[in-house]
């Protein structure tokens, strides 16, 4: 099975949800120093929902087609819902094997968006 299926290319070469959140409550930035990826993500929470996400990222195509598939599954979800997720779910997502050299490149957005809601529970005012 090709690795950069159409699906991939299609997320890679027009991420759903790309680009900054207007008035983002959470953010971060990670990166994957073996490849150079980086990912920023940003959300917007209201209430217990993720009621935008957003990203930018400087990468390979793996990187950016599963955090464009990422933010288009949880968009909408709510925060307890989103930090259940798994490695297992991001693979799910793309719907392909990956190299084991690959895998930090596929979780690069979990990761992050795992990193920025972390402690929204404590963040209302």
């Amino acid at each position: 099975m090709n690795m950069y299926q159409q699906h991939i290319m299609e997320h890679y070469g027009r991420p759903s949800n790309y680009g900054e959140v207007k008035d983002c409550t959470h953010q971060h930035t990670d990166h994957n120093p073996l490849c150079g990826d980086e990912v920023t993500i940003q959300v917007r929470v209201e209430g217990e929902k993720i009621a935008a996400v957003g990203f930018t990222s400087i990468g390979c195509a793996i990187s950016k087609a599963s955090t464009s598939m990422l933010t288009e599954h949880i968009n909408g979800k709510t925060v307890a819902e989103v930090k259940t997720l798994q490695n297992q779910d991001m693979m799910e997502l793309l719907s392909i094997p990956i190299s084991p050299s690959r895998v930090k490149c596929a979780l690069l957005g979990l990761v992050a968006i795992k990193k920025a809601l972390y402690g929204v529970e404590n963040a209302k005012d």
